[in-house]
């Protein structure tokens, strides 16, 4: 016998607004400020990490020139695992108004490029270090074991999320009780992200300023390095803020009657 609609769509409603916070009251106070500081501190981060290896490491180059291919690495992870991935989760916040199904589109497409950007990125690094002469160790790191381990876990989060909100079929009951662990996936995997740059930031700085590069030594604070630890700063801000906004109960979505039609069961009892 199909389940009743009306029942299962009260029955969703109220376990979304008790599980998920929903009955939380909107209080806007201050989003437009720390929105637009967040913003300003990941576009910064990415630019200021362009214009890094652009000026200090030699621009950009593919597999003719892999000591300079792996400058692709910072630009594509910062832009995708950090700054748009962000932005995907924020969509809900800045578009508390918009259909529920026009965001879960948004989000999905918005992190299906930020996996694509990543997968390049890490290509370039694996480049870099298996075309180098004599070749370079791979995945020996604290940098790329927390690195691998949040791109690993994004790509199992995107084919996950795509079943549980996009793909037809599931109940709406299993949604439900999905979506607080998809929420704190999603904050944690961006957490892990950010901290694996800023280790990447200074294995680099490590690596690269040094005496036996003909470089001044990190140690003693040449302007690379400035740039090195200003996006570094940057990335801690922005990764503060974010996890600010995602998580203040009073910025979130408020539920829309469209919602109930999205989370209904649509299975056989």
């Amino acid at each position: 016998m199909c389940a009743s609609v009306p029942a299962a769509a009260d029955r969703q409603s109220l376990i979304e607004s008790h599980i998920f916070g929903m009955d939380t009251a909107s209080d806007l106070r201050g989003f437009t400020l720390t929105f637009s500081l967040a913003e300003i501190c990941g576009a910064l981060a990415v630019i200021l990490t362009v214009a890094w290896v652009g000026h200090f490491r030699g621009g950009f180059a593919w597999q003719a020139n892999p000591a300079v291919e792996f400058n692709w690495h910072p630009v594509l992870m910062v832009t995708g695992l950090i700054f748009l991935y962000a932005n995907s989760a924020l969509l809900y916040r800045v578009f508390r108004s918009e259909r529920k199904r026009k965001l879960k589109l948004a989000h999905a497409l918005l992190n299906l490029t930020s996996l694509l950007l990543v997968l390049i990125g890490l290509k370039a690094v694996f480049d870099s270090h298996d075309l180098a002469s004599p070749p370079i160790p791979n995945l020996y790191s604290l940098h790329s074991w927390v690195g691998l381990c949040a791109v690993l876990l994004f790509a199992m989060q995107w084919i996950v999320g795509f079943v549980s909100f996009l793909a037809p079929g599931l109940s709406g009951s299993l949604r439900a009780r999905y979506l607080p662990w998809h929420q704190f996936f999603g904050m944690a995997i961006f957490v892990t992200a950010c901290g694996a740059a800023i280790m990447g930031l200074m294995e680099k700085a490590f690596f690269a300023l040094n005496p036996k590069n003909n470089e001044q030594p990190y140690s003693k604070l040449p302007p690379e390095a400035y740039l090195i630890n200003f996006v570094g700063l940057l990335l801690a801000v922005f990764c503060c803020l974010v996890v600010f906004l995602l998580s203040h109960g009073g910025y979130r979505r408020p539920p829309q009657p469209e919602d109930e039609m999205l989370l209904r069961d649509t299975v056989i009892d």
